[in-house]
């Protein structure tokens, strides 16, 4: 049904009444009627009860505003200016409208954030569906409560790039941590990163604390990593066959010294890097490296490591260089010199360079920016 004239006429007159009960009932009728469905207010009229309520909002006690906000902010089709008002009202009437409220658009939220305070931030980051848009500036607040209330909101849109950056930010703000890796929607890659950034702080806190055996600490973080990434995203890429074949063999335990040095001698340099990257645990990237760098002592130190002995080291160094894409020649005082720094470096120590290079770069890479905070805050 339709307002009649004589309600309109009542609602005038009670606006003329300044009153806080007049207020009171004033403000309660015209919510009423824009929730009573059965009330079919004509243009003019929806005009007039928006112009009631903007002039009553800053003229009516907090608990009547309160209570109007509560209403409203459940109502999409509120008139947009009176939700703007109520927005920018104190937090305890904001609150309810900032959280709810679908008549508020994005530039409105952000236009909030910009000037108002950081209540009104925190009820703005706990909204439902919030776009990326609003992410953004509240990111751009540099307030961490803000953005780890941002973080913990499983609807809120937030931006690959931002995201990106959070997860920077967290190597130093341990209370985005948390929160990023629950993110049903943090990107794979990123995850990754995270974890490692997580596991190299745990790591830190531990030396700092404990008193511990530090390999075996680096293996058991490493380990807890890879726990928690694994399954994170399916690598889509066809195994080869050098490594499948090496990997066989290494569970069948049948990689020896020897087995290098025949497959080298057959030309089957593939296979050789699969072979001595299952070997010594090392990525074959790491192995491609150790096994073509100018001067060969990454290679001598991965031998002297698994305990290869000098004949067969020298053999796999001359046929390793062989396989180098050049034309130069070797020459007699490089494998002289490679030689006398094998026999000077103690297994011991081969040893941990090696379970060192073993190390994820990710994990390493945390590990120095965390080394590097630390300093950071003791220079302080």
């Amino acid at each position: 049904m339709a307002a009649t004239s004589e309600d309109v006429t009542y609602l005038l007159r009670l606006a003329r009444d300044k009153s806080i009960e007049s207020r009171k009932q004033l403000v309660a009728i015209v919510s009423d009627l824009f929730f009573d469905k059965g009330t079919a207010l004509t243009a003019h009229e929806r005009a007039l009860m928006t112009d009631i309520l903007k002039k009553l909002i800053n003229d009516v006690a907090v608990p009547v505003r309160k209570a109007l906000a509560e209403r409203l902010a459940t109502v999409p089709s509120a008139p947009h200016d009176v939700i703007v008002a109520l927005a920018n009202d104190e937090i305890d009437v904001a609150k309810p409208v900032l959280m709810r409220s679908e008549a508020l658009l994005d530039i409105d939220l952000i236009e909030i954030i910009h000037h108002r305070s950081q209540e009104h931030q925190l009820a703005i980051a706990m909204r439902r569906n919030l776009s990326e848009q609003v992410s953004d500036a509240l990111v751009e607040t540099g307030n961490n409560d803000v953005i780890k209330a941002l973080l913990e909101n499983p609807e809120a849109h937030i931006a690959e790039a931002t995201m990106c950056y959070l997860v920077d930010q967290a190597r130093r703000v341990d209370s985005f941590q948390e929160p990023l890796v629950r993110r049903h929607d943090l990107p794979p890659v990123l995850a990754r990163k995270l974890y490692f950034w997580v596991s190299a702080a745990l790591r830190q806190h531990i030396i700092e604390n404990f008193d511990i055996d530090l390999a075996a600490l680096d293996e058991a973080v490493e380990a807890a990593a890879h726990d928690a990434v694994r399954g994170i995203a399916a690598v889509s890429s066809e195994p080869n066959k050098p490594a499948v074949l090496a990997r066989r063999l290494a569970e069948a335990r049948q990689i020896t010294p020897r087995l290098l040095v025949q497959t080298l001698r057959q030309g089957e340099i593939a296979l050789f890097e699969a072979l001595l990257a299952e070997m010594s645990g090392l990525r074959p990237r790491l192995v491609r490296r150790l096994i073509f760098e100018p001067g060969g002592e990454g290679l001598a130190v991965c031998c002297r490591a698994l305990e290869i002995d000098k004949p067969t080291f020298a053999t796999i160094f001359l046929l390793s260089r062989c396989a180098l894409p050049s034309e130069r020649s070797l020459d007699p005082r490089e494998l002289s010199r490679v030689l006398s720094f094998f026999e000077h470096v103690r297994p011991e120590a081969a040893g941990t360079v090696l379970a060192r290079w073993r190390r994820d770069p990710d994990l390493l890479h945390a590990i120095r920016a965390v080394e590097e905070v630390q300093r950071d805050v003791a220079a302080v």
